[in-house]
């Protein structure tokens, strides 16, 4: 039988944060909890999947993706310089491949994720 809820420290773990940010996003209101009998965080198993979308993408921290909208996107020979508007006046300029660009079909507009790992960023559309 699927499981319904995840505990607190359970939903953390599923979803690679800590149980501090876990309370944070709680708060803030960035994740749908609800509370048991004993008052404990319980979090709808439906909402772990909501947060942790592509299982691919799940062995990178949360802290590390930035979804924007492509507001600039210039192709020049075999690379491309991708801008991405994200939460507020924050954007993110990558360089990649043009042949990712033409992979992922992104265009201006468009909703696109940054991965940032190290000192390198992946683009998923």
């Amino acid at each position: 039988m699927a499981r319904e809820f995840y505990s607190a420290s359970d939903a953390a773990k599923a979803l690679g944060i800590s149980l501090d940010t876990l309370r944070r996003w709680d708060r803030d209101g960035r994740i749908e909890t609800t509370r048991d009998g004993g008052n404990r965080r319980l979090v709808p198993a439906a909402e772990v999947e909501r947060l942790r979308g592509d299982p691919a993408a799940a062995r990178l921290s949360p802290r590390n993706r930035f979804t924007g909208t492509v507001t600039d996107l210039q192709v020049d020979g075999l690379l491309a310089q991708v801008e991405l508007l994200v939460e507020g006046p924050v954007r993110v300029v990558a360089v990649v491949t043009r042949d990712a660009v033409d992979d992922l079909a992104l265009r201006p507009g468009d909703t696109a994720t940054a991965f940032v790992k190290s000192t390198s960023m992946m683009l998923r559309h």
